[in-house]
């Protein structure tokens, strides 16, 4: 058997999460088309009849942002090389540019075989771009492989998971082969509650918003749940809640469509807004709403 952790690594909306999902076979982080969207390293176990793979989803690493959240971004982010077994960095088919060579530094010092894969190649209007391409990149590191694939489409990730078996040591597995992750529930409500937060308000509010569970709480078939979400100033809050309050109820009800199948019982869901002036520059404030690195 083999088995090992995998970081996936890569700057902010290169697919790394639309990655980890189809792997999976099963949403496990969140996405949208805004950067930064993953805020957390989650953990999601695939377990094949040839061994165990564990995928680490980070943040999306970048060099720009000076706020407390962009350096826990990096941080979260960069603790994931520690220890891995490969790392798996994405790049964009084509995509190569000053985050890339911020990237190709922090690999330097990384003892883990490194597997580069070019995503999105399904968008190349001229395929016969993509073979200089992969060449010009294969100079730049000594890579274990390099794989071009499709997250979204799911093209060629047999490939890749087949490479990363091969370079995984021989251990027993660390998980149960049913257990697809090691996140407790509330996490990912709170995540599915911030990823239509996102998706309804798409640029109309920045990445100062988080959502915080105050109860969670199972009562035969139905699950209560309290969440809090949380913003800079009262004008973000005023986005959030909307005229006589359409788009919050329009967050809790796309929340709930996901909720219920996800966690298998009725949900009743209440969301609060509330304002906490500057949080997301506030290394105590980030570490009390579980920001913590």
């Amino acid at each position: 058997m083999k088995c090992g952790y995998v970081a996936l690594i890569g700057q902010p909306n290169v697919g790394k999460s639309t990655l980890l999902n189809h792997v999976l076979g099963q949403k496990l982080s969140i996405t949208s088309r805004k950067p930064q969207t993953t805020r957390h390293l989650i953990q999601g176990v695939k377990t094949v009849e040839q061994g165990q793979m564990i995928f680490v989803d980070t943040p999306g690493l970048h060099s720009y942002g000076k706020k407390a959240m962009n350096r826990y971004l990096n941080r979260a982010a960069a603790s994931a090389l520690a220890g891995v077994d490969v790392v798996v960095w994405l790049v964009g088919a084509l995509a190569w540019g000053e985050e890339e060579d911020h990237i190709l530094g922090l690999l330097k010092g990384v003892e883990a075989p490194v597997i580069l894969v070019v995503n999105k190649v399904d968008k190349l209007a001229d395929k016969a771009l993509l073979l200089p391409f992969l060449e010009e990149v294969a100079s730049r590191f000594d890579f274990a492989d390099i794989v071009p694939l499709s997250a979204l489409q799911g093209d060629n990730l047999d490939a890749l998971e087949q490479r990363l078996l091969a370079l995984l040591p021989e251990r027993e597995p660390f998980y149960p082969e049913d257990q697809i992750t090691d996140r407790p529930e509330r996490f990912f409500v709170a995540e599915i509650i911030r990823e239509k937060l996102i998706r309804c308000l798409g640029q109309e509010l920045p990445h100062a918003a988080t959502v915080e569970i105050e109860q969670y709480k199972v009562e035969g078939k139905l699950v209560r749940i309290s969440a809090l979400i949380w913003v800079e100033r009262d004008g973000q809050k005023a986005i959030v809640i909307g005229k006589d309050g359409a788009m919050l109820k329009k967050i809790g009800e796309r929340a709930r469509h996901d909720l219920e199948p996800f966690l298998e019982h009725k949900v009743f869901l209440q969301l609060w807004v509330k304002v906490r002036k500057g949080w997301a520059d506030d290394e105590r404030a980030l570490a009390s709403l579980g920001y913590q690195s």
